[in-house]
């Protein structure tokens, strides 16, 4: 067989690699000198400033980060740099019109923020701005969240991660609540023995105070600090006081919100069944976790209870036919059922969820709950498989009587496919991450709808407009119910609010207390993007991408529809700084595209438009998962650090930079496949790199999240033999091994 020739380009340039965390700051080169975490709480409502202060201690301009984490349940709303008395504001702009302008940085070769998502309940901001010799920068960062109440508490999550030990380090919270604080509590990976003497609260009647200020040798003593600094979670826990009125209603010019969360009710007896995807991909730890968190529930489950059992995979597997009440002996035999649950066929899911909802419909009981959970991993692969009639059937088979929450496991999952169906129903969509705790997420999920309080709830505001979700299927034990609006015309005197519930004895509950509040106009706003949000997958659509796109504008909130432009300095791009899709996954791990055969480039492919690349920069590689990896390298020069690497990634492109080298890998769609498309934009100044060498550089990283990974590109003609008949190819992938004809171990280094 006639073997390929492949001959690389050697430019006299490339990396020796070493992988490790992201990065914000290279420490030597910069002193964060002060940064500080403000938060303001007042009536659940969080606004918080993080503003970080760094030097340039250099003797030459050099480029410095502003890579922060925040909730990703906050809207980021301000963003600002002071330089040399200079202030650089953002500003959040339809996020079509920032694109563009982006687009056409990234075609002359220059950097882009970016917001991505972190873990479960973080997103990463990132931003970067170049500092003359000796010089200072202040960059601050503000965004908003409306609490929200589970299980009893509101949670404040703050996340502290400098990437250095700061002499000048502060967090402050001020809680106000004119409710009063009933509790208060200080959690998370910061507040550790070690760091127990920094931490100071302070709580008076209807206020609470907590400070964070920690020495620059405790930044290094808590579990997860090192030399590094801090890297961890401070969470302020406290809940309100409840009174009769069941409720507090705030007021302020011509708005309102309403909080209602009634205690002191009793549980009403529920009906629910679990329907358990069995299917292969449920293999291993999944179909292990499912089966230990449902023995966990089964045991919580309160005699009055009625529960039934489904398993699924491309057929149906029943418990028992129809719901039994929950005793020792029903839930004895229940268990031995979960603990034989295995893994096997295809995923019938639309069969399975209207299965469980026949077996609700044929067991009504007055004065009870009824509620379905669905947990699957999958996609539907058998039998009903169009999304839009499952979605249909599942939505004329519920009818509006019960809630459907769906819970998808892992990332595999189509979630957007669960969303919708579980908004469609009164429900909610959970993702249950794959990891070893996926148990206790599984058994957390449950226990916020363990226990309803209240059936059908319908909120009614006479002299109010322009309201948010008014209808509520179920009030569980330990939520909240919060509604905003306008009041007509600002007149108070008119304007009557009213809850009116059916409980065990179907008795209407009236509330109509009254307060000031000075945040209630962008409260309500909001909660109104936050729901229109949930409303994207509709038939009005379009109507409602305006109205989020009108609010999202007016009040300086970025979301999936919005971005921030961040200014810079004269010479310097603006940024544009987007918020990940609710719903997606953001931080996939790189997969492996060297193993199996390559496909042909797609045919006729042709540059992008102000793009064109080097002879030789083109490579095509089928797309398995999108690579959506951050990772950063440090570089070897001269037996020295002296500048990161740093991989970012976005929804069509992948953005590389080292030193001052840039490059973009671009996602080229053909025939509806995908296909990277890498472009050397700006060749680094300096040429004593040691390392390997070759005409695109991405860092081989192998990090706890990053898997090892080397692009190699070709100029010259090879023949592909995996595809029959056989293909010349101007430029392909090739493996590292094989284009260095010896491990790519052997060009590692353990220490830099």
């Amino acid at each position: 067989m006639e073997r390929a020739v492949v001959r690389i380009t050697l430019i006299g340039h490339l990396i020796h690699n070493f992988c490790l965390l992201p990065l914000v700051f290279v420490q030597d080169n910069w002193n964060i000198y002060s940064f500080h975490i403000n938060s303001t709480v007042s009536s659940r409502y969080a606004t918080t400033v993080i503003t970080s202060r760094v030097a340039n201690r250099m003797a030459e301009s050099k480029e410095v980060e502003f890579h922060v984490r925040i909730p990703k349940n906050a809207f980021i709303t301000k963003f600002r740099m002071f330089i040399d008395g200079q202030v650089y504001d953002g500003n959040v702009k339809e996020k079509e019109q920032a694109q563009r302008q982006y687009t056409t940085a990234v075609s002359r070769g220059q950097s882009a923020g970016i917001v991505s998502s972190v873990g479960r309940t973080l997103e990463e901001f990132k931003t970067s701005v170049t500092i003359s010799a000796h010089n200072k920068v202040t960059f601050e960062l503000t965004y908003e969240e409306l609490m929200k109440r589970t299980l009893g508490k509101y949670e404040l999550q703050i996340h502290a991660r400098p990437m250095q030990p700061v002499k000048d380090f502060k967090i402050d919270v001020h809680i106000q609540e004119k409710a009063g604080i009933s509790f208060l509590d200080v959690k998370g990976g910061l507040s550790t023995n070690a760091l127990a003497n920094a931490i100071t609260r302070t709580q008076a009647d209807k206020q609470a105070w907590v400070h964070f200020y920690p020495t620059e040798d405790q930044q290094k003593a808590c579990d997860s600090c090192d030399e590094q600094g801090l890297n961890g979670d401070l969470v302020i826990v406290y809940d309100v006081n409840r009174n009769s009125t069941l409720g507090d209603i705030m007021v302020s010019k011509g708005y309102f919100v309403h909080h209602f969360a009634p205690s002191n009710l009793s549980r009403i007896p529920k009906n629910v069944v679990f329907i358990i995807d069995r299917s292969g991909s449920m293999h291993g730890r999944k179909i292990e976790q499912t089966r230990t968190a449902l023995i966990h529930i089964l045991g919580d489950l309160a005699e009055d209870d009625y529960f039934g059992l489904i398993t699924f995979d491309d057929k149906i597997f029943h418990w028992k036919q129809e719901l039994v009440q929950a005793n020792s002996a029903n839930l004895d035999s229940a268990k031995k059922f979960a603990r034989r649950i295995s893994d096997r066929g295809g995923t019938d899911i639309n069969r399975a969820v209207l299965e469980g909802s026949n077996m609700l419909n044929a067991h009504p009981r007055e004065g009870s709950a009824s509620l379905l959970i669905l947990l699957t991993d999958g996609d539907p692969t058998s039998g009903e498989t169009n999304i839009e009639r499952i979605h249909s059937n599942v939505r004329q088979a519920i009818a509006g009587k019960f809630p459907l929450y769906c819970l998808g496991f892992g990332f595999d999952v189509n979630f957007e496919f669960l969303e919708k169906m579980a908004l469609q129903n009164n429900g909610v969509a959970r993702r249950i991450y794959e990891e070893s705790d996926a148990a206790i997420q599984l058994k957390g999920f449950y226990e916020e709808v363990a226990t309803p309080l209240l059936t059908d709830v319908t909120m009614s505001y006479k002299g109010g407009s322009n309201l948010t979700q008014t209808v509520f299927s179920q009030y569980y034990n330990g939520s909240e119910i919060v509604v905003a609006g306008q009041i007509d015309d600002n007149n108070i005197d008119s304007f009557i609010p009213q809850a009116v519930t059916f409980s065990e004895t179907n008795s209407p509950v009236e509330t109509s207390e009254t307060v000031s509040e000075n945040q209630t106009q962008r409260v309500w706003a909001y909660l109104t993007v936050k729901q229109l949000l949930l409303l994207m997958s509709g038939p009005e659509k379009e109507e409602v991408k305006k109205n989020i796109l009108e609010l999202s504008l007016k009040y300086s909130f970025v979301t999936p529809h919005t971005s921030m432009v961040v200014t810079k300095p004269p010479g310097e791009t603006a940024d544009v700084l987007d918020k990940p899709k609710e719903g997606k996954q953001e931080s996939r791990i790189w997969g492996n595209p060297l193993q199996g055969a390559l496909p042909p480039p797609p045919a006729a492919a042709a540059p992008l438009p102000g793009a064109p690349g080097p002879r030789g920069s083109t490579l095509y590689t089928r797309l398995g998962a999108r690579p959506t990896a951050k990772g950063v390298c440090f570089v070897k020069q001269q037996n020295k650090c002296f500048f990161s690497l740093t991989v970012i990634t976005r929804s069509k492109e992948i953005d590389i930079a080292a030193g001052d080298a840039r490059i973009v890998i671009i996602v080229h769609e053909k025939a509806g496949r995908e296909f990277l498309w890498p472009v050397m934009r700006q060749k680094p100044s300096t040429t004593n790199i040691e390392g390997l060498l070759g005409e695109v550089l991405v860092c081989s990283c192998s990090c706890s999240n990053i898997n090892v990974l080397f692009f190699f590109c070709c100029s010259a003609v090879g023949v592909h033999y995996s595809v029959t008949p056989p293909e010349t190819l101007i430029c392909w992938l090739s493996p590292a091994d094989s284009a260095l004809q010896r491990p790519l171990n052997d060009f590692f280094v353990a220490q830099l």
